[in-house]
């Protein structure tokens, strides 16, 4: 039975706090005991002590929370006394010869007052009467409201990138293939007794590392233990941050470690500028590098058109001389197409610039650990101030097997 104050039991806790935290920090991620300093003994009897630690932490933390349930009490109940058994400052009692105030009722004032007695010649007036401020939902108790089962979420873009991307795992930290860098074709028609004619072929090893995006989210003890619902929404949350961070990634990252590769800053990416053509032209001409003329480059089939809503808009609404809607009329829903390729529409892509690839057939997102979620107080001094610190990560690759078979559309 704990018998500290409340001063000396946070104290207590503060000590001992930072010896766990201690002990935690010089066992590592890997909870490699042997390396602790902090305690003496063998692995097994630190492992005993650190135990033996948190049940100590975990008592004070209950008795530092009665304690201050009490204190409470106290304070609450000082408070009413003082309330309730205050005496009455200059209340005098009537002697004999004293003057009594005449009393009257509200109905005796409205019967002896000019409104009523003048009542038949339409006369009106005002009785003064003494009315304390009427108690309202303002001033008064407001009556209690149960919130409706749904949470307005903070508007955010449609999480749509990773969807043209065919998604594998991988168990390596790294993707690695062979790629055919060199392919000379000599085949030729050769007659009889003829020499033939050589090709060469050769490959290339190529690598993509596998890089981590992490979130994380500080909350209090009481806001998980009170709220229903508040873990499910905060996993929730954390997830739409990751891949909203990697559907960014795919398009635009720069592929330096610890960025991901985005198809629009590939390295040998083809590229068609717009100049004087109207957007879909230039478009257009763009696919047809993807599609290829010349060895060595393209030779892919576009699987989708990454553009910017403020990029597509004048694309949609692009009419005849006479006015009539190129891309269909406007009660007509139908996908956003272009040339027969789905458009993907997102403030993810930058904007002014666009993108043909094709993503079905040369791109692959190798995931090596989907979202993981860890929780933990051990941060700072998040322990004695009850704070939990939920991180959710996760680790992939963007892999593009061919940079050619995408070309960006620059001067939108």
């Amino acid at each position: 039975m704990l018998t500290l104050s409340l001063k000396e039991t946070t104290e207590a806790l503060a000590s001992k706090g930072q010896l766990v935290s201690r002990i935690y920090d010089e066992a590592g991620p890997e909870l490699d005991f042997a390396k602790v300093k902090s305690l003496d003994g063998d692995t097994a009897a630190k492992v005993e002590k650190l135990q033996n630690l948190d049940k100590e932490v975990t008592d004070l933390v209950a008795h530092r929370k009665s304690l201050i349930e009490l204190e409470g009490n106290r304070k609450r109940a000082q408070e009413l006394n003082a309330e309730y058994n205050k005496p009455a400052a200059g209340f005098k009692h009537p002697g004999a010869g004293d003057a009594q105030a005449e009393q009257k009722s509200l109905g005796e004032l409205f019967v002896e007052s000019k409104a009523y007695t003048q009542r038949e010649s339409g006369a009106s007036a005002m009785v003064d009467v003494n009315v304390k401020t009427t108690m309202s939902r303002g001033t008064g108790w407001d009556p209690a409201v149960a919130d409706i089962a749904r949470v307005e979420e903070y508007p955010l873009r449609k999480i749509s990138v990773m969807d043209l991307y065919p998604q594998y795992t991988t168990n390596q930290d790294t993707v690695s293939y062979m790629k055919e860098t060199t392919h000379t074709n000599n085949a030729a028609e050769v007659a009889e007794a003829s020499a033939n004619s050589d090709s060469a072929l050769a490959l290339t090893r190529t690598t993509d590392e596998v890089e981590k995006v992490s979130v994380w989210l500080p909350v209090t003890d009481e806001q998980l233990e009170d709220v229903a619902g508040i873990s499910q929404f905060i996993n929730n949350r954390l997830t739409y941050m990751l891949k909203n961070r990697i559907d960014s990634q795919l398009l635009e990252g720069n592929g330096t470690t610890p960025n991901i590769w985005g198809a629009a800053q590939l390295a040998s990416i083809q590229t068609q500028a717009k100049g004087t053509d109207p957007t879909p032209d230039a478009i257009f001409k763009a696919m047809t590098k993807v599609r290829g003329t010349t060895a060595g480059t393209g030779f892919a089939e576009p699987s989708a058109i990454c553009l910017h809503p403020n990029d597509w808009e004048p694309i949609r609404l692009l009419r005849t001389a006479d006015g009539i809607y190129i891309f269909g009329n406007p009660t007509e829903k139908g996908p956003d197409t272009l040339w027969g390729v789905p458009a993907l529409v997102t403030s993810a892509k930058t904007e002014n610039t666009g993108l043909v690839g094709d993503f079905r057939g040369y791109a692959g997102l190798f995931i090596k650990r989907g979202v993981t979620f860890k929780v933990t107080d051990s941060h700072a001094s998040n322990f004695i101030y009850g704070i939990q610190n939920i991180r959710a990560d996760i680790r992939l690759a963007a892999v593009y097997f061919r940079d050619s078979a995408f070309s960006t559309i620059t001067g939108i």
